[in-house]
């Protein structure tokens, strides 16, 4: 009957440690949903990469849950807006703040 109860105890311990390892921090999210947030990271960054009118070297993009933070500086307030639509227009964002200062 001992090792019944060292077993379930065992099992129940692996389990809650399993559990609370699926979360990258606490209250912060998934592991599943943190790689979801990169990827939409890599996306907006690429895009931006590839758009001339957007540096890419002078805005930082940051994706929690699927909204997109974008900071940093602009040369305009034109890049400014092109940076925050494509962010918009990359799928899987979900909102986008947009925290860029023009100089």
């Amino acid at each position: 009957m001992k090792l019944a109860h060292a077993v379930l105890a065992a099992a129940a311990a692996l389990t809650l440690v399993q559990l609370t390892g699926c979360a990258v921090a606490r209250d912060q999210q998934t592991v599943g949903s943190y790689i979801d947030d990169a990827a939409i990271t890599t996306r907006v960054k690429a895009r931006m990469a590839e758009d001339k009118t957007v540096s890419a070297m002078s805005i930082n993009v940051e994706t929690l849950k699927g909204t997109v933070q974008l900071s940093g500086f602009a040369k305009s307030a034109e890049e400014r807006s092109a940076a925050e639509r494509l962010a918009r227009s990359t799928p899987g964002v979900q909102a986008v703040r947009n925290d860029i200062v023009v100089r």
